[in-house]
Formats: C-alpha cells, structure tokens, sequence
C-alpha cells in the first residue's frame, strides 16, 4: 500500500540491494582517543552500520534540565565522517537515577507486587503518566538536535521490550490505566461482570474503580481478566512506542524507525506495535536460546555449539512479517554471551553461518552486538568482535570472511512470499498461558516443532497473523490458533489455501468462553466437528495413534471429537479406542492431539503433498532456504552433509559436500 505519511520512511526505494552489516558501539564507554581508531577500523572491516545511543540519557543529561551534547555530537561526528551510518537509539531503557528519586512511581512492580528498583535497565512501568511525559521530553530533544544530522539515517525506539519481564507491571499506575482500558472496552459494569463470568465464585464488580489487578491471588483469576489484562499491556507497549515514532517522523522525515524485538517473546502483540515502524529488528542469540528452548536435553548436547537449528530461522520470518518485509539483526551475537544459565561459545564458524542465514530469510542488515568486549559492569563476559585489549576475536574474522564472500554474490535478490504459512496470534498466545490446561503445554515450542517439520522437508515458510493476505498460499498451519477472527475463516475459505488446524483451534471466544454449540464452532464453515472432551495427560503415560498400518506416541494432549469428516489417524489403546485423532476433508483437516517427532513429521509431510508443495527428503540436520535466485544451504550437524542442489548449480560460496557449521550458496541457470 502507498505510504500516506510523507515523513514516513519509503521502504520500497530505500532497501539496500545486498545485505549490510554494523554493529553496536558505545562511545560513552571508551576514552575519546579511541573513537577515531575505532571507526577507521570499522569502516576497514567493511562495516556499514554503527548503532549508539540506546543506554545514554545519564550521559546527555546528567542533571535535571541541564543537557550535555557535547560528547554525543562529537559521537556522531566521528562515526558518520569516517563513513558510517548511525543508527541512533532513543534512550527511554534506563531512565537515570535522578529522574527515578525525582518520580519513584515511574518504577515496575512485579507479579508479588514488590517494586523493582533502579540499578540496571528497564525500570519503569509503561503506565507511568510521569514517564510518559519524560520519555516524551527525552525523545524531542534528541529528535530536534539530531533529526536533520546527515549523519544519523536510522533510529531505533528503546530497547528490547519485553526483556527481563518488564511488559507487565502491578503497579498503582498500571492498575489505575488498566480500569480506564477496561471501562472503554467495555462501556459498563454489566458488560464486564457477563464478559468475565463473574456469577462464578461471586466475583461480581459494582464499578471500575472497584477492579484490581490479576496478581497475588489465593487462586487464579478469571481467565478473562488475567487475558484482558494481558491485551491491556499490549497495548500500552504500542502507545508508549507510537509516542517516540511521532516525535521522531516529525523531526527526522523520510529515515526509517526500527525497534529491536526479542527472540521468542509474546508478552505483546508484535504485530500492532510494527503497524506504526519501519523497519522491524530483532536480537540474535542462538547459544541462549537453545538453553532456554523447546529441545530435549539430548538434542540440547547434540546443537550445544550451533544452537537450535530452526528457532533463529523462526524468528527472522516472523520479524519480517512484522516489518511488513523488511527486517533487521540489530544484535547477533559474535561469541559467548553473561547471562544466560550457562555461556558456551559457538563453534568457529557459526557466526559467518547466522549472518548468512538471516539474509537467506529476508534481513537486509546485520548488526553485531558488540565492537569491543566491555572489561567492566554486567557483560564483562559478554564477547564482541575485538577483545577488551581491542585484538580480534573470533567473530570478527568470520565477519572479515562474510564480507568477502558478499563480492561473489548478485545483487538485488529479494526473498519471495512462500507457498506455506504458520500462523502465529498473539491473542491466543494470551489466551493459553490464562488457561493451559497442562503444565507442559507451550504454544511457542508448539509452533516451533510445526516450522521445524516443515524446514527439515526443505520448504520455506512465511509466519503470518490473522490479518494477513493470503494469496498465493498453498497451505496454511495454524498449531495454535484458539481465538478465531470470523473474518479470517471467511477469507480462509475464499483463498486456494489449504488448513491443517493444531488442537485448541477455535476453543475460546474473544470473551475467553467455551463457543456455542462446541469447539470449533468458528470453524464450521470448513470443517464439520464438535469437541466434547479435553484432556491433558502426564508425560510418564504413553498415548499412541494409529495412522494407515504404524502406531505412534503422541503428545500430552488429547481431544474426544464427534464428526461427519473422513478419520485420517485413530486413537489407540482401552480408553475410547478408535476416537479420531485426525480428521479431515478437501479444504480443512484438524487434528486432536499433539503429533511429534516422527509422527509430526509424517503429518506435515502429508499435508504438503496434500497441498501440491513439493518437499524434498528429510535433511536432518541441514537446512535451506532460497532468496530470488540465490540457494543457501547450512550445516548444524556434526558430519559433513550433501547439499540438495540440482545438476546445473553454480556454487558461489562453498560446496556439495558441506562441513559441519558451513554455509554453502548457489544459483542454477
């Protein structure tokens, strides 16, 4: 669609034609004799980007009022003369301790209702009133003295929303917003108390001033409330965030607005606050992620050094989704990392492979966090691209090595709409964590198995929301989709898509109700099927499907459906044996379990072909991806892997035979 705002950046005219690099850099962190050096070797380094700025409001302004440019002029100076593009950040992530003695309402509370305190980041609560009116102030002052700066071509909003836990506050701030937000939801009491269910347990509110925040209950609130509650702090990110993008378009026209997201974090509607930027980032940390992720142990040992082989894939396609096609890394990861449960290096190599797969899934810049390992406060152990004697680490060679290889690469290849979708909503991720049902059900590491099944078959896969256009879809997964906009399913059903629907599909109305006449019921118009029993089963008990003439374990879930479809898998075992496990029809089939391993694999195998999309065998542990028309292929394996590609290919960087934590890139005439 045509831009309307003429301040907002242009993304159709202004995307780079091959893939650039930066990285972070703090000047306030380094003696001023350093900062030349440091952008020449940079700029030597074949470095495009430098993003500064995001943590140094104390820095500019020391005191109450009183403004010290000095050292960030001269900042931007440096970096911009020696041919760098500056990416500025707004610094609203650490207010200063001033502002905190000055205002101490500003600060979160969390779930126990204990305030946090200042002494690292992220400390303030997005309801702050106050808050507002000083992260606003910051921003013009910035906007007004550097908007124009021929400089600075980018800005970043804050950082990292979301980090830490710090998206939802218990404060009285929060709890005075979060009444209004419920009273313009609702328009009156009645409306509430019906949408909430409150004739249970006697919960029934005479007014909003009488509602209190879902936390430090004697047992859990009213799934409503607690989800209410949960778009509310949605919201509140979007607000906060549009504020610091109208101050920056005013002052800085035409340059692009990013903030950088976080891995695997659904605690706000991504979606909604990338209506209002331009470009949408994401910070990259694989090692991290694999520790904290959805894989065994056994598989954790087994990617310990490369991480997991499809959450960073995952993540780039669904930050492109929220950028509307355009996506950035502002922080990827070079090294070790301080904070996770445990810091293990990636192996040599992994580096080089992370910035070649985020351009295989559309990223058009990759940033590296950080230039120079910090020898002091929290990240001491944090690696960048120099050691803190600034000699080169490890990833800085391989960076030496990706800039090269980029001479061999043909320009202005643009990742195209793939054939496949998984959609990922935020409200129904909303709605899972205020009613599991199962403490081992997880709607992330969910959706992840399903992308996972459909990159080990080699295809490539868009993340998409409800509100996406579905055109040119061939299938379309939704593994979690339990709050269904009618419009969606009206347009699901006019597309040429096929759907494979996950369990808890049209489960719950947006009031957070059991649907008239039964789940699905928003899917009847393509489906015929009514859920009449949920289960959630222990992991020490091993329920089985039988599909066609094999049986396989399923998950910890299990639904009893009654309907009219074909039956594609059957339960096994004495409880209710031959109740359907999949059923389905020309255009829809819903599954009522939890398929994994082998058995998700068959699945999604099945209704590919069903689909008419052409897979190829299982790649085990390698992956690959197309981009216009480049082929990458990459190796998370410990063993040498056979690329896939056709006779004819043209091999511009690397082999057909790949080494484990190699990258190889191809064409075919």
């Amino acid at each position: 669609m045509p831009q309307t705002n003429p301040n907002r950046f242009d993304p159709v005219q202004q995307a780079a034609d091959m893939l650039e690099l930066g990285v972070c850099y703090y000047p306030e962190q380094w003696p001023r004799a350093k900062w030349e050096e440091d952008a020449r070797r940079m700029v030597e380094l074949g470095l495009a980007w430098v993003r500064i700025g995001e943590f140094a409001w104390a820095h500019i302004e020391p005191r109450p009022g009183e403004f010290h440019w000095k050292s960030m002029d001269e900042a931007v100076d440096v970096l911009g003369k020696a041919g760098l593009k500056v990416i500025l950040g707004t610094p609203t992530a650490a207010p200063p301790k001033w502002l905190v003695d000055r205002h101490p309402d500003i600060l979160p509370v969390d779930v126990k209702g204990v305030v946090r305190k200042f002494g690292a980041r992220r400390h303030y609560c997005f309801s702050s009133r106050r808050y507002r009116i000083e992260a606003a102030r910051i921003v013009e002052a910035m906007a007004a003295r550097y908007g124009a700066n021929p400089f600075v071509h980018a800005w970043q909003t804050d950082n990292e929303y979301g980090d830490h836990d710090t998206i939802h506050s218990y404060s009285d701030e929060a709890r005075r917003a979060f009444r209004e937000w419920l009273a313009a939801r609702y328009g009156t009491i009645e409306a509430l108390n019906q949408a909430w269910g409150t004739s249970f347990w006697a919960m029934h509110y005479n007014g909003f001033d009488e509602i209190d925040l879902p936390n430090n209950l004697v047992e859990e609130p009213s799934p409503t409330h607690l989800v209410d509650y949960m778009r509310f702090s949605s919201d509140q990110v979007k607000s906060f965030n549009k504020a610091q993008v109208d101050i920056i378009r005013r002052h800085s026209p035409g340059r692009p607005v990013t903030h950088n997201f976080m891995s695997q974090n659904t605690d706000f509607n991504h979606y909604k606050v990338g209506e209002d930027i331009d470009v949408a980032s994401w910070d990259v940390y694989p090692m991290g992620g694999l520790l904290n992720g959805r894989l065994s142990a056994e598989d954790k040992a087994r990617y310990l050094r490369v991480g997991d082989p499809d959450q960073t894939a995952f993540n780039h396609d669904l930050y492109r989704a929220v950028g509307r096609g355009r996506v950035w890394v502002m922080e990827q990861q070079p090294g070790p990392v301080n904070w996770a449960a445990h810091n293990q290096a990636p192996a040599d190599g992994m580096v080089r492979l992370w910035t070649w797969l985020a351009y295989a899934h559309g990223v058009d810049m990759v940033s590296y966090f950080r230039w120079r390992q910090a020898p002091f406060a929290q990240e001491q152990f944090h690696a960048g691209l120099l050691l803190p004697d600034s000699e080169t680490d490890q990833g800085y060679l391989e960076v030496a090595q990706v800039i090269e290889e980029m001479k061999r690469i043909p320009r202005g290849e643009a990742r195209e709409k793939a054939k496949v979708a998984i959609v990922l909503d935020y409200e129904s991720r909303f709605a899972t964590r205020a009613l599991p049902q199962g403490r081992g059900y997880a709607g992330a590491a969910i959706a992840l198995d399903w992308y996972s099944a459909v990159a080990r078959l080699g295809v490539d896969v868009d993340i998409i929301g409800q509100h996406s256009d579905l055109a040119g879809y061939a299938l379309v997964l939704a593994p979690d989709l339990v709050i269904v906009d009618p419009d969606f399913v009206a347009r699901l059903k006019a597309s040429d898509a096929k759907i494979l629907f996950g369990p808890r599909s049209g489960s719950k109305t947006r009031d957070m109700h059991i649907p008239e006449n039964l789940p699905p019921r928003p899917l009847c118009d393509l489906i015929d099927l009514r859920v009449t029993r949920v289960e959630s089963l222990p992991d020490f008990h091993d329920e089985r499907v039988l599909h066609g003439n094999s049986s396989y374990p399923v998950g910890t879930w299990r639904e009893t459906v009654c309907t009219g479809e074909t039956v594609l898998a059957t339960f096994e075992g004495a409880y209710r044996n031959g109740s359907p496990a999949l059923v389905g029809n020309e255009k829809a089939r819903y599954l009522a379990t939890l398929p994994q391993g082998e058995f998700l694999l068959k699945l999604i195998g099945e209704a590919l072909a069903w689909a008419g999309v052409e897979t190829l065998p299982d790649l085990g542990d390698l992956r690959v991806a197309r981009r216009g028309r480049l082929h990458f292929a990459f190796n998370y394996g410990p063993a040498p892997a056979a690329v896939p590609a056709k006779p004819g290919a043209t091999f511009l960087v690397g082999e057909s035979l790949l080494a484990p934590a190699d990258v190889a890139i191809w064409t075919v005439d």
